[in-house]
């Protein structure tokens, strides 16, 4: 029986955050990337429970010009957001950009109970940004590129990480990709040159979690040999799920990973 996703608003802080919630055997955190928003965890939240909230700059969260939109701003709000929300150890399910919270496991492993990493901004060496990723990083041609960005333009870019994107996330990604997300995912594409990246990653050892790889091998972005990099440099026993044929959200294109993940977050 799937188990009840709620809508929830609050305040950590000090700025306006959403997120989505539901009660499940142990706490998960999950953290989503660039350019989506907490609710694309709802079929995970649903078998699972957990919290997963629109990152400041993202979704129904505020979007302040003057937030950190980087690892360590981002590291520093998922602290206080996590204390509120009263986890003091948990499982912690990254994607995409979501990887900024491994700064918070590599900080307070203690914390982590479990640990999954889904097709992630590699904090590692030897990663270069794709295409896209290097218009964002240069001023002025990022803010044309944002600004042209249309929905048809958007549908297309999500649809080639992933040939089965749901038309209704589509929605939800376009419905909250205004100037505030905009500029976020400037800032944070520019915060993060390959060294920054390298360095943010120096003490993922220091998680000794129980560790779940998952990558879709068809992935535009992210090379899959990161996959075994990340495996290699966590200080935990990992498992490595490479998906023939997924993209960048794997879970899209192979739904049966959404029961592997929550299987694996299950307690004992």
């Amino acid at each position: 029986m799937a188990l009840d996703v709620h809508e929830r608003h609050a305040t950590a802080d000090g700025l306006e955050v959403r997120w989505f919630e539901a009660d499940g055997a142990a706490p998960v955190l999950y953290v989503h990337g660039v350019p989506n928003t907490g609710a694309q965890w709802k079929p995970f939240l649903e078998r699972a429970g957990g919290v997963a909230p629109d990152l400041p700059g993202f979704g129904a969260s505020a979007k302040p010009s003057n937030f950190g939109y980087s690892i360590e701003g981002y590291t520093a709000w998922l602290r206080t957001f996590a204390g509120q929300r009263g986890l003091d150890r948990f499982s912690l399910v990254v994607h995409d950009w979501g990887s900024a919270a491994l700064a918070l496991a590599q900080s307070e492993p203690e914390r982590i109970e479990k640990l999954v990493v889904i097709n992630s901004v590699p904090l590692l060496p030897g990663y270069a940004w794709h295409p896209l990723a290097r218009q964002w990083r240069r001023p002025i041609l990022g803010e044309l590129v944002m600004g042209f960005t249309t929905k048809f333009a958007a549908r297309r870019l999500l649809a080639r990480g992933s040939e089965n994107f749901p038309r209704a996330e589509v929605d939800e990604v376009w419905s909250h990709f205004d100037h505030g997300t905009q500029r976020a995912i400037l800032k944070l594409y520019r915060s993060a040159p390959p060294e920054v990246l390298a360095r943010a990653g120096e003490n993922l050892g220091r998680v000794t979690a129980p560790v779940m790889i998952v990558w879709g091998e068809n992935d535009p972005y992210i090379d899959t040999r990161f996959a075994q990099t990340y495996a290699d440099a966590l200080g935990g026993e990992a498992t490595v799920r490479t998906v023939p044929g997924a993209g960048h959200w794997p879970w899209h294109d192979e739904a049966s990973l959404i029961d592997e993940v929550t299987r694996f977050l299950a307690p004992g």
